[in-house]
């Protein structure tokens, strides 16, 4: 299998593909690829309906000039390998994705989850995972709306997005919360079809379920977070 950057001839390769209305993994076979490497080209430069070759390809060697003149040769980050880095991004990513996340959305979270200084902007994302500030917006859009992010302002005045622990719990209290008013709408249709019916039976064990759900997430949610936030007491105090 081929390694390194995508020539150009095989940018050509991929906008064929995409105007085929290839899927990434036929696209990767032909070009003999990972399916991976398509995603990322292709989310990098303008998605599947924008997607062109040769703007493609100029914009990853304006990319790699630019990220030369500001990475001196030889500087890592302290204590990992970058390329070790990128590999667990993706292997993070992919995970989010199979549980449900836009693909763009999982790769934002993901970036957050292992950035060091414990937050990002919009702009160091979209420089982190080259793509578009538009593309990182929307994916911000849904992670605000999930409750998986917070935002604040920095002494500039940018507007930053954090992940952290009290993001994951207020996350798990929404999920709950969203259980629970499961089970309140079954119990409503409980009343309607007549308590007799087979359909009501059918949603008093709903009902039942999302409750003892929603109030065993809210149990866990209260205790892990409990832990997490007490300090372990003082060696021989």
């Amino acid at each position: 299998m081929p390694g390194g950057r995508l020539t150009q001839q095989e940018r050509q390769k991929i906008a064929l593909g995409l105007a085929e209305d290839l899927p990434y993994a036929e696209i990767a076979r032909r070009l003999d690829r990972p399916t991976s490497t398509v995603t990322r080209e292709v989310d990098r430069n303008g998605g599947p309906t924008a997607y062109r070759a040769d703007q493609a390809h100029r914009a990853t060697e304006h990319r790699a000039r630019r990220r030369k003149q500001a990475q001196p040769q030889g500087q890592q980050p302290l204590g990992r390998r970058e390329e070790a880095v990128r590999a667990y991004e993706e292997s993070f990513t992919a995970l989010l994705v199979h549980q449900g996340l836009p693909r763009m959305t999982a790769r934002v979270l993901t970036s957050l989850f292992v950035a060091d200084t414990g937050s990002l902007t919009a702009a160091e994302l979209a420089r982190h995972l080259d793509v578009s500030p538009a593309s990182v917006s929307k994916a911000i859009a849904f992670l605000d709306e999930q409750g998986l992010i917070r935002r604040e302002r920095d002494e500039r005045r940018r507007e930053r997005y954090f992940v952290d622990e009290d993001v994951w719990y207020q996350s798990t209290i929404a999920a709950a919360q969203g259980v629970a008013q499961v089970a309140r709408t079954a119990r409503e249709g409980v009343t309607v079809l007549g308590r007799e019916s087979a359909a009501a039976a059918r949603l008093e064990n709903i009902a039942r379920f999302s409750d003892f759900i929603s109030e065993s997430m809210l149990r866990a949610a209260e205790q892990v977070r409990d832990i997490l936030h007490t300090k372990p007491e003082p060696a021989g105090g």
